[in-house]
Parts: C-alpha cells; structure tokens; sequence
C-alpha cells in the first residue's frame, strides 16, 4: 500500500516538473521576437547607391555631411525649408540668431544657411528620404558611394581645383574645400550628365535653380558667407566627413541620428555593428507635411520613407520659388567644366 501511494505522489511531482518546464518554454517563446522583426531592409546595390549620392557628391566635405545628416529628418527639412522661405527679410546674425532659436536637429540648422540646398532636398522628398535611409542603415556604403562618384567626375574632367572650390586627394579619398573657408559656393550641375558614363536618373527628380544646371560642367553661382554663422554648434565648421571612417562628424564626434523618420533603424553610438533595432520606418500623416495625396511606390523602387507621395503636386505648388534669397556676403562665380576654368558667366 505505502508502495503504491509513494508511487503516486512520484507521478504527481514528474507531471509537475513538466508542466513548469512547459511553461518555461512557452515564456521564452514570447521573449524570443519573431524573425521578420529583426530583419533589416535589403541593402542597396552600387547602382542604386551611385544613383542615390550623385546630385551632392560633389559639394563641398561639410556641406556632404549636412545633406547626410539632414536627411535623416525629412519632415524637419519640410519645415525649415517653409520656414525660410517666409523669411526673405532676415540676413546675416538675425538669420543665424533666427534659425538658432529653431527646434530642428543640428544638421537641419546648418542646411538653413543654404535655401537652395533646402528647397532641393524638400521639393525631391522622396529621395531626401531615401538618402536619409541609406545613410542610418549603410554610412559606410553611402560615404564609398560619394568617393566613387566623385572619382568618376574627375576622370570625366569634370572635378578640378577652381577659384571657388579646392580639390585635393588624400590617398584614395578625394577632398573638396571651399577656396576660402569663409565663402562656401554652392556648385550647380546636372547629376545624371556630370559623371561621364551613363547614370539613370532618379525617378521623380525635380531640377532646382540654384543647385541644377542643365548641361554639362559645373557652374558656381553666388557664394554664401559662413562666418556669421560659425558661433552657433551648428554652423559650418562644426561638420565634416570621416573618409577613412566613413562616417559624418559633427563636433569632432560621429552623427548619430535620433530621428524617427527610420525608427529603429540608426546604429548606435557610432558602433558599426550594432542597430536599435528593425528594420522599420514611420510614414508621416497628412496633417503634418501637407503634401498632397498618397500614392502607392512604383515596382522595384526604393522610396524611403515618403516614397508615395506625389511628385506632381510637389512640382505645382513649388515650382514658382525660384532662386531664394541667401544671407551673408555673396559673391558671383563662374562656368567650370571639362577642363574649362576662369570668370566664365557671373550673376
């Protein structure tokens, strides 16, 4: 009898050793996220990547680095660009003081320094968006893209020291510096013509007076004073990009960004092996960009995070800015390409 009972009590005590471990198991299975969460989005092919970087590889280093990093906050670059645009009268310290006194990222301040810059990146929201991506997910891959780009300019004789920019190579990385530190020229060409061989253009891509010009070469229009500015952390001299780290600085320290335009999708800390996350992005609503309806992307294209919205109802509400207002000193430039340096045309 006592036999049989301590045999019982013996199933009893076994079945409850399997019911805990059951739900052990059952509790690490919901602590373990499910593979689609942590996958990331397929990268970008060099194409896709030359395509990508082709209308600013050839702007001067830090103005490079701004882009990137301003590209990560897309709806920010929406606000600045409204934003300076109903401020045609503020020039020089009132701007810098201005625009200081703004709620944007750094990086986005800095760009307010270039309206054309600005209302490029906002009229052509869909590739601002996905530079912005590429950027967070890939920086390594984005900055060789801007190298190679910018190897390809040279070898088509289109990238060459002027009285506006300075080109110089450091090993394998080419480096473009405003002539004189303290007027930085915004250099206008044709993204899709300016690299010799054929690049496909990006779909979608609206051309902007005062960082397009339509033919080949380079031209220089009015050059930006950045002094005034360089009181303020995030003017000119506080950016500059990390060729052989490949990687933006500001202040000396790698960019991370904090936008949550690509959620989840930054490296951290500069760690080039570890993400916050998945792989996802937040679309924004209609309230607060305003930009007309929302379309499905086409087939086999990479739009980031705006990627539906419309070009068209961009281009006709946009289209009749025109040349914006820049603060600080100008100057006028000239035409450079294809080996052909001098006054050339001034505005």
């Amino acid at each position: 009898m006592g036999s049989r009972q301590s045999a019982q009590w013996a199933l009893v005590f076994a079945g409850g050793l399997l019911l805990m471990a059951a739900g052990c198991v059952s509790g690490r299975d919901q602590l373990t996220p499910p593979a689609a969460a942590t996958a990331q989005t397929p990268q970008l092919t060099p194409e896709e990547l030359d395509q990508l970087v082709a209308p600013i590889a050839l702007y001067p280093d830090a103005l490079v680095a701004q882009v990137l990093a301003a590209a990560t906050y897309p709806t920010e670059i929406v606000a600045a660009d409204r934003w300076t645009q109903g401020q045609p009268a503020l020039k020089g310290e009132a701007l810098a003081r201005s625009i200081d006194q703004q709620s944007w990222d750094p990086s986005v301040k800095a760009l307010a320094q270039f309206p054309a810059v600005l209302a490029m990146m906002d009229k052509n929201l869909s590739w601002t968006s996905a530079l912005g991506e590429a950027y967070v997910g890939e920086p390594e891959q984005v900055m060789d893209a801007v190298q190679v780009m910018r190897r390809r300019a040279q070898q088509a004789g289109n990238l060459q020291s002027t009285p506006q920019a300075t080109v110089t190579t450091e090993g394998a990385d080419i480096a473009i510096e405003p002539a004189d530190p303290e007027l930085v020229y915004v250099p206008e060409y044709d993204p899709w013509l300016i690299y010799g061989g054929p690049l496909a253009w990006y779909p979608g891509w609206i051309g902007v007076p005062g960082v397009f010009y339509d033919g080949p070469g380079i031209y220089f229009g009015l050059g930006i004073g950045v002094g005034v500015f360089g009181g303020f952390g995030w003017g000119w001299h506080h950016w500059e990009p990390d060729w052989h780290h490949h990687r933006v600085l500001h202040d000396h320290h790698p960019f991370v960004s904090r936008s949550p335009s690509f959620g989840g999708h930054g490296r951290a800390g500069g760690d080039p092996g570890r993400f916050r996350g998945s792989a996802s992005f937040t679309r924004p609503d209609h309230a607060s960009i305003e930009r007309g309806r929302f379309t499905p992307a086409p087939a086999g294209f990479h739009p980031g995070a705006f990627g539906g919205f419309d070009h068209g109802g961009v281009v006709g509400r946009y289209s009749a800015r025109g040349r914006t207002s820049l603060g600080g000193g100008f100057r006028g430039g000239g035409f450079h390409g294809g080996g052909f340096h001098g006054g050339g045309s001034h505005r």
